[in-house]
């Protein structure tokens, strides 16, 4: 049973930067897609990135330019968050395939 965990979340003024990690136990298969999701109260989960087996990446509009997703083995898995904003305030989950979720760390961007 694969299990992921992300961790690296925290609270940052605007304009400021954070890398969040997920981690994932057992044999993920590099077959699946991995992403990050979010969801901010009241809101639903929505995609940020995504890196496919051949590091091909996708990102939503808001965070291009902004966040970096890479994946340099099969069990790791990072964002990069720069010029952070308010609205980038949510809970951020990492997923496998969409099959499996982390439990999810807290972002807060906040004057």
């Amino acid at each position: 049973q694969v299990q992921l965990v992300e961790s690296g979340g925290g609270s940052v003024q605007p304009g400021g930067s954070l890398s969040l990690s997920c981690a994932a136990s057992g044999s993920t298969s590099s077959m699946f897609p991995m992403g990050w999701y979010r969801q901010a109260p009241g809101k639903e989960r929505e995609l940020v990135a995504i890196i496919n087996r051949r590091g091909e990446t996708n990102y939503a509009d808001s965070v291009k330019g902004r966040f970096t997703i890479s994946r340099p083995n099969e069990n790791m898995m990072y964002l990069q968050m720069n010029s952070l904003k308010p609205e980038d305030t949510a809970v951020y989950y990492c997923t496998l395939g969409t099959m499996i979720w982390g439990q999810g760390t807290q972002v807060t961007v906040s004057s």
